[in-house]
């Protein structure tokens, strides 16, 4: 496993932790961020999204069901639990990664677009 994948399980990691407790209490991405993302698909099993945060944008703090995601676009992406605690993380074109249920806000502070499909697992 090479480093960037090794960093990017160890954010979700983090941040899922912090972010299981007050899930409930926030809304799902695409009604707390609609700017960012767009409903692809949604039926009985699945709702899919696509996320596109331009260079300095930042969704709001939002929750997701268990998720693939991947990234069609990476990018330098700043994750935050809702207390505020973030990592940076650097996200190549490309990557997939797993997540169980979490609750985050997501900072594009690159300097180019960052585009993601997420499927989320409907409970």
């Amino acid at each position: 496993m090479n480093l960037m994948k090794s960093s990017v399980i160890v954010v979700a990691l983090v941040m899922s932790a912090a972010g299981q407790a007050r899930s409930e209490e926030y809304a799902l991405a695409h009604i707390a961020s609609p700017d960012q993302y767009q409903v692809l698909l949604e039926n009985e099993q699945v709702l899919v999204l696509k996320m596109v945060l331009e260079p300095g944008e930042a969704d709001v703090v939002h929750r997701h069901h268990n998720e693939t995601v991947y990234f069609q676009e990476g990018g330098t992406l700043a994750i935050a639990d809702p207390t505020g605690d973030a990592v940076e993380v650097e996200v190549p074109d490309g990557h997939v990664m797993w997540h169980e249920a979490w609750t985050h806000q997501v900072t594009n502070v690159g300097d180019s677009s960052v585009t993601a499909i997420i499927v989320e697992a409907k409970d």
